[in-house]
C-alpha cells in the first residue's frame, strides 16, 4: 500500500445506483479505503454488481465493499430479493442450524455481487426489544450467553464462506434510550455492570478466556486465540463511566484505544459507526470529529451520506500526526489480506440463492407469516445507516 494513501482511511457511501463522472474522479482522487452501500444504490441485481465491480476497478488498492445485511428490516438486498428473517425470529426458534444456515446463505449472497465484508454481526443484548434505541429486532439474546452462542453461528458460518465480519456497536446500545440517528445516547452504565453484560459478549468474540463460553478446539487457560471477528464498529453512545465529559464512545481514547486495544487486545480493523449520524453531527464539525476518531484508535472514519465531503476529510487526514496514520494504515492493510474475490455472477445464481433465502424465511416463521415483511419494505429512509 502506498505511504501516502490517506483515502484508505475513508469507509465512503456511494451517491446512486452508478457511478456519474464527478463521483468517479473524487473516488479516483481520494483513493477511500473502501466504499458501503445501501437502498439508494440498489436497483437490480445485475446493476448493483456492475456498481461494485466499477469500484473496485477504480481503486488502486482492493477495496473494502460492505454493506448491512443483518436480516429482516436491516437487510439492504431485500429490495431484489427475499427478505431474510431477523436476529430476533432466529433467536425466538433458538435453533442453531437454522442460524448457520443465515450466516452461510448471506456470505453467499454478499460473495455473488462482490461484496467482501458484512456490518454483521450485532453483538448488542436486547435488555428491552421494544425499546427506542435502532436495535428493535436485530438482537440474538437477552444474555451474554444466547447472544454469544447465537451470534457466533451466524458470524463463523459467514466467515466460511469468505466474507468478513464485523462486531456491532462497541460498547453496546443495549442501554440507551435515545437512538443515536436522532441524538447522542447517555448510557449510565457502571464499569462492573458492563462486565458482566455487553462487554462479556465483545470478549468473546475478541477470544477472550474470561467470556462466556464458546468451543474451545482443547485450548488451555490464558493461551492466545485468534480473534473470531475480523473488525468492530464503535457506537456513538456517551458512557460517562469512561469519559466523565460528554463524549461519544466512538470519538474516545479511553474506548477505542485503552479498552478495546489495550485491555481486550483486540488486533483487527476499527471502525467509527457512521460519522454522519446525529449523535456526531449535532455536536462536532467534520474536521474536528475527524481528529478525534483518529486520535481516539479508529482505523477507519465512515462517512456514509455527505460524499463530497471525503475530499476535506483527505485533507484532514494529511494534518494528522504521522504515527495515527501509520498505525491506521497499518491495519487496514493487514485487514485486506484476508478479503476474497468476488464469485462468479449470473441472474440464476442469484435466483437460486434467493430461493434459499425464501426456504430459510418460511423454516424461521411459517408459511403464513414469512409472506409479510417488515414495514418498512420498498422505502428507502433518510436515515439508512445502522
Amino acid at each position: 500500500m502506498k505511504s501516502d494513501s490517506l483515502g484508505q482511511l475513508i469507509l465512503t457511501g456511494v451517491p446512486g445506483i452508478e457511478l456519474d463522472s464527478e463521483t468517479a474522479a473524487l473516488f479516483h482522487l481520494v483513493q477511500p479505503g473502501g466504499f458501503i452501500l445501501f437502498g439508494r444504490n440498489i436497483h437490480s441485481a445485475r446493476q448493483l454488481r456492475k456498481l461494485i465491480d466499477d469500484l473496485r476497478d477504480l481503486s488502486e488498492v482492493e477495496p473494502i465493499i460492505t454493506i448491512d445485511q443483518e436480516g429482516g428490516r436491516v437487510s439492504r438486498l431485500r429490495l431484489i430479493g427475499n427478505e431474510p428473517p431477523n436476529a430476533q425470529q432466529l433467536r425466538d426458534r433458538n435453533d442453531l442450524a437454522l442460524v448457520r444456515r443465515h450466516g452461510e446463505i448471506t456470505g453467499q449472497l454478499l460473495r455473488i455481487f462482490g461484496f467482501n465484508l458484512d456490518l454483521c454481526p450485532v453483538l448488542d443484548i436486547s435488555f428491552d426489544d421494544e425499546a427506542d434505541n435502532s436495535l428493535r429486532g436485530r438482537c440474538y439474546g437477552k444474555t451474554p450467553e444466547q447472544v454469544v452462542g447465537l451470534a457466533g453461528a451466524f458470524n463463523d458460518a459467514l466467515r466460511e464462506q469468505g466474507i468478513l465480519s464485523c462486531g456491532k456497536h462497541f460498547p453496546g446500545y443495549s442501554a440507551a434510550t435515545v437512538d443515536a440517528h436522532h441524538g447522542l445516547p447517555k448510557i449510565e452504565r457502571s464499569r462492573e455492570q458492563l462486565n458482566e453484560q455487553e462487554l462479556a459478549v465483545f470478549r468473546a468474540f475478541i477470544g477472550r478466556d474470561d467470556s462466556p463460553s464458546r468451543p474451545s478446539n482443547n485450548r488451555t487457560a490464558g493461551e492466545s486465540r485468534p480473534c473470531l471477528v475480523d473488525c468492530m464498529m464503535v457506537c456513538h453512545g456517551w458512557y460517562p463511566c469512561f469519559n466523565p465529559v460528554r463524549r461519544p464512545a466512538s470519538l474516545s481514547r479511553e474506548v477505542v484505544t485503552h479498552l478495546l486495544r489495550d485491555e481486550f487486545h483486540f488486533d483487527g480493523l476499527i471502525m467509527t459507526d457512521d460519522l454522519d449520524m446525529g449523535a456526531i453531527m449535532n455536536e462536532y464539525g467534520l474536521e474536528e470529529t475527524i481528529r478525534l476518531a483518529l486520535e481516539a484508535g479508529n482505523d477507519l472514519a465512515m462517512i456514509c451520506h455527505r460524499v463530497p465531503s471525503i475530499e476535506e476529510v483527505h485533507c484532514t487526514l494529511g494534518k494528522l500526526p504521522p504515527a495515527q496514520i501509520e498505525r491506521a494504515l497499518e491495519s487496514v492493510a493487514r485487514t485486506k489480506t484476508k478479503l476474497q474475490a468476488p464469485h462468479a455472477f449470473s441472474e440464476s445464481a442469484f435466483k437460486k440463492i434467493d430461493g434459499g433465502i425464501w426456504d430459510l424465511r418460511v423454516a424461521v416463521l411459517g408459511e403464513e407469516e414469512a409472506g409479510k415483511r417488515s414495514p418498512e419494505d420498498g422505502k428507502r429512509s433518510p436515515v439508512e445507516t445502522y
